[in-house]
């Protein structure tokens, strides 16, 4: 047996899978994030134990005999957030997450120091790590000259896990200290941060054995044997194993809490100026390109909340075919934007507003602004090179027919909907536990899924979906002059 432990924003997921991949049982429990002033965003790390705590009771309690055979675990996580321990190892502050924008200004002079893109082969973004810590020297200084290491989220549940601090290369490829194409911390990039490589984890492969799973973990498991921890990895990285996403010309788009546009990529070949992200795949000797956009179904989330009504019960106001766009245009900058714009001040807004306009003309909007957004990405993703035929549809986002059937016109290629199953993220590390235990090759064990459907490019409705895609593009610098 193999377990997958995917620590999301908003909640942790644990996965049980037999030796083939199947199902076995999964168990969830959410985790709280605070957000105490505007473009702050912070989560208490004690949440993630708890929850894990809280999934594998609830694992043992439906599936004791299988729990008992367990012999491998991996780890995916949300990127780029800041875990701040003491020489004790005592958690020093909340942590700084990927979608915290308060190190903006951090993150433009890093971004402007030589040496800094060249290496890290990315824009240093204000969500990536190390300007937090530049962030955190300024303004909070006496926490700062305590720090002994920085993790990242899901590698300090490892150390509860294991005991052992171990960071890989996908997550820490988003930290801006890596040199992202000799997969290894960069003594230049550090030093020019005011950073020491001894307060950076030993770094470890996705699929490479990181530690055991303490024997205290052992008893309470109910686990009778030995049980490996593996490196895993950052959650998109993570991802495209699960859906088998890591030879060229592979590619995924998902409609998660944020929005990507992933390309596998056997060679290091990166283009900061265009916005996209080049980091580490979770597996050795490859990389993935990824287009961001930092609020997919949080858009639908947000719409939900000030509407009193449920993200599907929205979403079933649409049925499931596009019929041509709306008047409504929404522009989905909720907590600013990363692909192409790397922009942390600009925020959304909606236009063409009426007397007319209901519940389905603004989920309409909201749904089709998310998809502009995408088709940004994918056009930044071309820019670079990358060529893809044909994109998988992955999140739970994509349960919208309408919603993928949008994205396929707009970007104007076939997208593929797996047959239902466990295809993210949580697979994904589980998947990177059965190949650290066992020794096999990725492409033995991150198969890709059967597809149950492929939606195409709706060619009727090209031209219009043009049209307004253009007006979409025209109003981020008008948008932007409002917020200079």
């Amino acid at each position: 047996m193999y377990l997958g432990l995917d620590l999301g924003t908003s909640g942790l997921r644990a996965l049980l899978v037999d030796a083939s991949g199947a199902l076995i049982g999964s168990a969830e429990r959410p985790c709280a994030v605070a957000h105490p002033h505007s473009g702050w965003s912070e989560q208490n790390p004690a949440e993630w134990i708890a929850a894990c705590e809280g999934a594998l009771a609830e694992l043992k309690a439906r599936h004791p005999k299988e729990l008992s055979a367990l012999k491998g675990i991996g780890l995916s996580g949300h990127m780029h957030g800041a875990t701040l321990l003491d020489a004790a190892g005592a958690v020093l502050r909340p942590c700084i997450l990927w979608n915290d924008t308060r190190s903006a200004a951090e993150a433009a002079a890093l971004d402007a120091t030589p040496g800094f893109r060249e290496t890290s082969g990315n824009i240093v973004f204000p969500g990536f790590t190390a300007p937090k810590l530049a962030w955190l020297a300024k303004h909070e200084p006496e926490t700062f000259a305590k720090v002994a290491k920085v993790l990242l989220p899901k590698d300090y549940l490892r150390l509860w896990l294991t005991g052992e601090i171990a960071g890989d290369m996908s997550d820490c490829a988003g930290t801006s200290w890596l040199d992202v194409g000799a997969r290894d911390w960069s003594a230049d990039l550090l030093e020019k941060s005011g950073m020491r490589r001894d307060q950076m984890p030993d770094l470890v492969e996705g699929s490479e054995v990181a530690g055991m799973l303490r024997p205290a973990l052992t008893s309470d498991w109910g686990i009778s044997g030995p049980c490996v921890v593996v490196g895993g990895g950052g959650d998109n990285a993570v991802a495209a194993c699960g859906v088998g996403c890591f030879a060229e010309g592979d590619g995924f788009v998902s409609l998660g809490t944020s929005g990507v546009v992933l390309a596998a990529k056997g060679s290091f070949a990166p283009d900061p100026a265009s916005a996209v992200h080049t980091f580490c795949h979770a597996i050795p000797d490859t990389w993935y390109q990824m287009g961001v956009i930092l609020a997919a179904t949080d858009c639908m989330n947000w719409l939900s909340g000030n509407l009193g009504k449920s993200p599907a019960e929205l979403s079933g106001l649409l049925g499931s075919r596009i019929d041509g766009p709306g008047a409504v245009r929404f522009l989905p900058y909720l907590s600013g934007e990363r692909t192409p714009h790397n922009d942390s001040r600009i925020r959304g807004a909606f236009t063409g507003l009426e007397i007319a306009t209901d519940h389905a003309a603004l989920t309409q909007a909201v749904m089709e602004g998310v998809g502009f957004a995408l088709r940004d990405n994918y056009e930044a993703l071309k820019g670079t090179g990358t060529d893809l035929s044909r994109l998988l549809a992955i999140g739970g986002g994509s349960r919208s027919r309408y919603w993928v059937e949008l994205i396929a016109t707009l970007l104007h290629i076939p997208v593929d909907l797996p047959e239902a199953g466990d295809f993210g993220a949580a697979l994904g590390a589980a998947r990177l536990a059965m190949v650290g235990h066992t020794g096999a090759t990725p492409a033995d064990i991150m198969t890709r899924p059967k597809v149950a459907e492929t939606i195409d490019p709706r060619a009727d409705l090209a031209e219009a979906y043009e049209t307004a895609y253009a007006q979409y593009r025209a109003l981020y610098p008008a948008l932007k002059a409002l917020n200079p």
